[in-house]
């Protein structure tokens, strides 16, 4: 329950909520804090603040303040790697990444926690690489009182099908390159691909463990591949070879290679003859051409998926279509774009 009082007869008493106070392009904040002590001296600043009445909270039984309803909300909302700092800030805590990894967001429950009257959560898209500190999600009750069922309600939403939240960290894979294709073998050109990809690998904090040329023989790819298996490799990346032309035979080198599940074909441009093939838990990752040619592909948005313990299926990859068209821009931004950001 909330009782107004005028300005002049709240001196004395304490404040039921932060005020908020905004500067444009200064500052944006609680001026003054819940529980704060209104003297004499904080009338004048109250009055610019607007407020010519306080309030003071009474609360119900069924009653609760927004600063405690947002901890509730945090706490149902927060899974593995994720954590908060500070206590709630004018009913809102915002919700940062406790480790470097890949954030995952349950879209499903969080739209139902969405739903319920008088909460929200915003978060960043799922499958985004975070470092720890970063903000990932803010949560908050929208009134300063509400009824407590609602908040109970909500939480027990964000629960229902494990945390809404949570950052999982990228393994240390010991990657095996097998660069493919008769031109590159036999030293008609220069292989450019090793670099791009060695380079993508290290940045993710993952290592090249091996790194193998192969011509386009799918037997002699079959060999390289479990010879690298064998050497210690636990993720492998293959390139050339994954067009449709007679003579582009390295899926049937995978597939002699013994990989019992294999998706050739990803909703995403560019990088539309992505493969994705496992043996036994094992994945290999087929590279299309483009990964020469553009800066971020396909490979940008699959490659911390599978770091991060996710199993790319033929589900997952047709997933990616919604935002996996890559706008080519003049100087690229990624991964401040919409380039992967669908579901």
């Amino acid at each position: 329950m909330l009782k107004k009082v005028p300005l002049k007869e709240a001196v004395g008493t304490k404040l039921a909520h932060d005020i908020t106070e905004i500067r444009p392009g200064e500052f944006k904040g609680p001026a003054f804090r819940k529980g704060h002590n209104v003297c004499n001296e904080d009338l004048c600043h109250l009055q610019k603040l607007g407020k010519n009445h306080l309030y003071l909270i009474d609360l119900d039984e069924d009653e609760i303040h927004e600063n405690d309803a947002a901890l509730i909300l945090a706490r149902a909302l927060a899974g593995e790697g994720i954590t908060w700092k500070d206590g709630p800030k004018e009913g809102k805590i915002n919700l940062l990444a406790a480790r470097d990894g890949l954030l995952s967001v349950d879209t499903a429950t969080l739209a139902a926690f969405n739903m319920v009257d008088e909460v929200m959560c915003a978060t960043l898209h799922s499958n985004t690489l975070v470092r720890e500190g970063d903000l990932v999600a803010g949560t908050r009750a929208i009134p300063l009182v509400m009824k407590r069922n609602a908040i109970e309600r909500a939480a027990a939403i964000a629960h229902q099908n494990g945390p809404v939240l949570s950052v999982t960290p990228l393994r240390q894979a010991r990657a095996g390159l097998v660069i493919t294709g008769n031109e590159v073998y036999h030293g008609l050109i220069e292989d450019r691909f090793a670099a791009i990809l060695s380079e993508k690998v290290k940045a993710l904090g993952s290592e090249v463990f091996a790194l193998d040329f192969a011509p386009d023989d799918p037997k002699i790819i079959s060999k390289t591949i479990r010879s690298q298996l064998a050497r210690g490799c636990d993720l492998l990346m293959l390139t050339g070879g994954m067009s449709v032309d007679p003579d582009d035979v390295t899926r049937h080198g995978i597939r002699l290679a013994g990989a019992t599940e294999v998706h050739y074909g990803a909703a995403v441009l560019p990088g539309s003859m992505f493969l994705a093939a496992y043996i036994d838990d094992t994945p290999l990752l087929g590279v299309p051409a483009c990964g020469l040619y553009y800066r971020t592909t396909v490979l940008d948005l699959i490659l911390p998926r599978v770091l991060a313990g996710q199993r790319m299926t033929k589900q997952a990859l047709a997933f990616l279509g919604h935002g996996g068209l890559c706008r080519d821009c003049p100087e690229c931004a990624y991964p401040h774009c919409p380039f992967g950001k669908g579901m």
